[in-house]
């Protein structure tokens, strides 16, 4: 039986908030995730510390926390697309990733 895009969106959120704690040592606050056509989009919610919320009061200090936190993803980047692999049985083709320095997202 095939599972439903719902039970899937779930699936990969749980693995996400997973992958989080034991690779960057924490989690988000909430995951959800979204499966669109042929996307798959991700919505991490408060995955700043304090401290980086802090050092992103300045323009330079964004900047710098964005490039860290892009950098560890990336660093990461194979396990996220094996996760994929095995909840969707899809490769992934692209992965795009983003943080909002004032919501936390």
């Amino acid at each position: 039986m095939k599972n439903s895009k719902g039970s899937i969106e779930s699936e990969i959120s749980k693995a996400i908030t997973h992958w989080e704690k034991d690779y960057l040592g924490r989690g988000s606050i909430s995951v959800k995730t979204d499966i669109l056509r042929d996307m798959i989009i991700v919505n991490l919610q408060g995955i700043l510390t304090p401290a980086e919320y802090t050092v992103c009061e300045t323009k330079d200090g964004m900047l710098t926390i964005k490039k860290n936190r892009s950098e560890l993803v990336e660093s990461g980047i194979e396990d996220l697309k094996e996760i994929i692999l095995e909840l969707t049985g899809e490769k992934v083709k692209s992965f795009h990733t983003d943080i909002s320095s004032r919501t936390g997202e």
